[in-house]
């Protein structure tokens, strides 16, 4: 199975909210998709079902696939603290997440795509891998060439956010990977413990 690359509303319908941002189409049309998605008589989903469900909006989120996510959550269990926190924390250190954390690009999916194709630089050496591992303390940048790019300009001209784990330069185009978020600073609504569960059946 190759990364998802469909109509997003579709994706974010399934799961009630706007997963990938905001999404006027979503507003409109906030109940599943399908023939019989406004239709509320629906039968109380398993336990499994819901556990699925909350791993899927996870690998939906970040845009991780289910060997890789895998791969991630058995690091997770090898880590000391909370399987859940950690695994959301790898899934945060990601290069394209803190690219998209930064405002370098609207979406995690437009973070990507800058990272592969090599505008973005780790304490100054090109890195074109989307989920490589930051650690606190790296430098996150545009490099020189790609800092007038439209894209980022007008990405970063939207971006009013700010994290407390990330600080960012709008005259460099450079931030730092300040330190691993605590589970309080990742604003993702997903419920951890449900994806433990389901991986440790």
């Amino acid at each position: 199975m190759a990364r998802y690359t469909g109509p997003k509303t579709k994706i974010a319908r399934k799961f009630g909210e706007a997963i990938f941002g905001d999404d006027k189409s979503f507003e409109k049309r906030n109940y599943p998709p399908g023939q019989h998605g406004n239709n509320r008589r629906r039968g109380k989903k398993s336990e499994y079902a819901i556990q699925l469900m909350e791993k899927q909006k996870a690998k939906y989120t970040y845009g991780i696939l289910e060997r890789q996510f895998r791969n991630m959550f058995e690091k997770a269990t090898r880590s000391q603290g909370i399987t859940g926190e950690v695994l959301l924390q790898l899934c945060e250190s990601r290069l394209d997440n803190v690219a998209f954390r930064m405002g370098l690009a609207n979406s995690r999916r437009g973070a990507r795509q800058l990272v592969s194709h090599r505008h973005i630089t780790v304490n100054g050496e090109l890195v074109n891998i989307p989920s490589y591992r930051l650690k606190p303390g790296d430098v996150v940048g545009v490099r020189e060439k790609s800092k007038s790019l439209e894209v980022i300009q007008n990405s970063l001209a939207n971006n009013s956010k700010v994290y407390e784990w990330i600080t960012f330069n709008n005259d460099t185009k450079e931030g730092t990977f300040v330190s691993v978020p605590a589970r309080i600073q990742i604003p993702e609504n997903i419920n951890e413990q449900f994806i433990v569960e389901l991986y440790s059946k």
